[in-house]
């Protein structure tokens, strides 16, 4: 079985939902894009980003996402959904996805987000925060 732990910082495990599906029987493709927010949002936690915005009102927003469909998911599978970041510029953070059926043992998905991070009291972008930068190196090395 692929073990995502090896190339990701973080990976959740999740059931897919019978809800997950469309007509067509498998998972919607808009889906895939939760999974990917779910393990960001993951990740925002893990590192404080979270809890800085809250502290702060420095925070992230999400500029672009993408995702490379492999494999359609169906009910029932567990699924191992992964992320790793990386700051790419001083205002920008690279987050990589990756979700991996069980019950296939096969890669459903790829995927990119770009997060800027914003001032939101301001309504302007902002350099990420070197506590942030800390924390994304961090689990990264970990």
């Amino acid at each position: 079985m692929l073990r995502l732990s090896e190339d990701y910082s973080l990976v959740l495990y999740q059931d897919v939902l019978w809800g997950d599906m469309d007509a067509y029987g498998h998972v919607n493709n808009a889906v895939y894009f939760r999974y990917f927010e779910d393990v960001r949002m993951a990740y925002f936690v893990e590192t404080g980003i979270m809890r800085i915005k809250e502290e702060t009102g420095v925070g992230p927003i999400l500029a672009t996402t993408t995702s490379d469909f492999k494999f359609p998911l169906t009910y029932p599978d567990k699924l191992q959904i992964a992320c790793k970041a990386e700051v790419t510029g001083p205002k920008k953070v690279l987050f990589e996805y990756a979700i991996h059926s069980e019950g296939h043992d096969k890669l459903a998905a790829t995927g990119s987000s770009l997060v800027v991070f914003f001032d939101y009291g301001r309504h302007s972008s902002t350099e990420v925060p070197s506590e942030i930068v800390a924390a994304i190196s961090d689990l990264n090395h970990s």
